[in-house]
């Protein structure tokens, strides 16, 4: 079996992170990756602090293997990162913007904290502020990130922070994406889009069909984000989603002034169909 520094840190079978991914990496997603040997994470970002309560001691009943809570820094509600470090989890993770005092708190509560990143400067950052684990993610994966690809990022980010273990994500969704992963020097890779498409994953199968179906080219840079969400752009680490063409995206994509104009309307069309 395939074992990294990775799987010492964390307790775990292989060098595997589900990633997580707010509503939609429910308690059936992390328990079933948790079980099988990998890091499953429970998404904490845009959870009441009540029911992330509820989903913890479910998730604490469904497996007895390491799992992490997972945050983004603009998604967390009032009350739910208390919450979750009364549970005392094995890991905390955030993505999306620097962590703060998150980390020596999560520290106090017994966890480890996993920061994910998608530059070497932010990798520095998330470094000198303690944390256990980095996740250096590439333009390749799918949700918010940045634009420096997951080749080019993942061996500068193994450099500059050695020797904290180092994860890397974007566009891995298999067993060679692992076996380039730890040439490039990681110790293991984060996986998020990939796990979408599992039985357990909380989306619609048309959706779930809808990502095993696309091809590379079906997947665009929604830039036009940061017009219709304009804090998105100075917020956290001011990323973006990469995500499947849709008529909403192409529409918008290509009349960004106007987004700007309908913004209030455009946020309320996403709010809906989330």
């Amino acid at each position: 079996m395939l074992r990294t520094r990775l799987c010492e840190l964390l307790g775990i079978e292989v060098p595997i992170i589900q990633a997580g991914m707010g509503p939609w990496s429910p308690v059936e997603l992390a328990a079933a990756a948790s079980n099988a040997g990998a890091l499953g994470s429970l998404g904490g970002a845009m959870i009441p602090a009540e029911h992330l309560r509820t989903q913890i001691e479910r998730l604490h009943s469904l497996t007895d293997r390491p799992f992490a809570v997972n945050f983004t820094s603009t998604g967390i509600m009032e009350g739910s990162l208390e919450v979750a470090l009364e549970a005392h989890p094995p890991v905390i993770s955030l993505a999306l913007g620097d962590a703060g005092d998150m980390v020596g708190r999560a520290h106090d509560a017994g966890s480890l904290f996993i920061q994910q990143v998608h530059t070497v400067s932010q990798a520095q950052r998330a470094a000198d502020n303690g944390v256990d684990v980095i996740i250096a993610q590439g333009t390749e994966a799918g949700g918010f990130g940045q634009w420096v690809s997951t080749m080019t990022l993942v061996p500068q980010v193994v450099d500059a922070v050695s020797p904290i273990p180092v994860v890397a994500a974007g566009g891995i969704g298999d067993g060679r994406g692992l076996a380039a992963a730890l040439v490039l020097g990681a110790q293991g890779v984060n996986m998020g889009t990939r796990f979408l498409a599992s039985l357990e994953a909380t989306i619609a199968d048309e959706w779930k069909q809808a990502l095993i179906s696309a091809q590379s080219e079906d997947a665009v840079k929604v830039e036009v984000w940061q017009d219709i969400f304009p804090e998105a752009a100075t917020e956290g680490f001011g990323t973006v989603p990469r995500a499947l063409r849709t008529p909403f995206i192409q529409e918008w994509q290509d009349k960004r002034e106007d987004a700007k104009r309908e913004a209030e309307h455009l946020q309320e069309q996403v709010g809906a169909a989330v």
